[in-house]
This record gives C-alpha cells, sequence and structure tokens, in this order.
C-alpha cells in the first residue's frame, strides 16, 4: 500500500480539530468517549499524563493519539482514522471517517 505521508498528516489534523469541535455538541460520540474514560480510569493515570486526577474534556481530547489509518482504496488506505488514550489502556476509539474529498464526513465511537 502506498500511503501519502503529507495527506495523513493533513488528515490527521482535521481530525483532531474535528474531534475537538465535537466535544459538548450533539454529537455524543466524543462526549461518550470523554465521559467514559473519566469513570473508568483511575486518577493515577490522568495524574501521570495530564498533571491532575481530575482533567477536563479538552484535556483528555488534547491527550489522543492516533492509533491507526485504514479503509479507502487500495491505494492511500486513509478514509478512516482512529484515536485513542496513551498507554494502551482502553479497546475504545474515536474513528473519524473521511468523504472522498477529503474532508472529515463522521466522528464516532468505537470498540
Amino acid at each position: 500500500m502506498v500511503v501519502n505521508v503529507d495527506e495523513v498528516v493533513r488528515r490527521e489534523k482535521l481530525a483532531i480539530v474535528a474531534i475537538k469541535r465535537a466535544m459538548g455538541t450533539e454529537d455524543g460520540d466524543v462526549n461518550l468517549f470523554v465521559s467514559h474514560h473519566l469513570d473508568e480510569l483511575d486518577g493515577e493515570y490522568w495524574l501521570k499524563h495530564l498533571g491532575t486526577e481530575s482533567p477536563d474534556a479538552t484535556q483528555i481530547l488534547d491527550i489522543i493519539r492516533l492509533r491507526s489509518h485504514w479503509g479507502g482504496d487500495e491505494i492511500d488506505g486513509i478514509k478512516n482514522f482512529d484515536f485513542t488514550l496513551p498507554d494502551d489502556v482502553t479497546d475504545y476509539v474515536i474513528s473519524v471517517s473521511f468523504d472522498e474529498a477529503g474532508e472529515v464526513d463522521e466522528i464516532s465511537m468505537e470498540s
């Protein structure tokens, strides 16, 4: 599979912006991802990564990392981008899919 690195970087940045914009809106999947992990992970995890045992949603979204990109045609494999928290503490991801024009099409929480 040939991957355009510049396009991966561009889409990763677009995805992060879209995820942060979705927080607190009617798009419940980003809200669910944040609230689930606030409930499930102990204060030590947040302290290690954020310097506080009680982070807010913005802080949590600031540390999500690209886990993988996949899908699309066999040439690019960059239709879907999955983001998660550091240290493999969860099986859940925020998945961002892109349309044919390379713009964010959908954001969902997946496991």
